[in-house]
């Protein structure tokens, strides 16, 4: 299995409706493949984040840049301020 295969299962992989010989070349892909291991990682922390319902505090830095970038938008899209 290559790289674009294994996305094109993605989604049922993660839900667990896949094949069983499409889940164990899926798997075997993955066990080669740390760029898919990250994907496939950051799926399910991503769903088990929005499962558990829970918030996640931004670290600082990010929060402020991202504060800032939006007041900053926010700003060129309502006042036509272009800075």
């Amino acid at each position: 299995m290559k790289c674009e295969e294994l996305l094109k299962y993605l989604n049922e992989y993660v839900d667990g409706t896949v094949d069983l010989a499409v889940c164990e070349e899926f798997e075997k892909h993955m066990a080669g493949c740390n760029p898919c291991q990250v994907v496939v990682d950051n799926i399910r922390k991503t769903i088990t984040l929005y499962k558990e319902d829970q918030p996640y505090t931004l670290p600082t830095e990010f929060h402020e840049r991202l504060h800032t970038a939006l007041r900053q938008r926010w700003k060129e899209t309502h006042t036509g301020d272009r800075l």
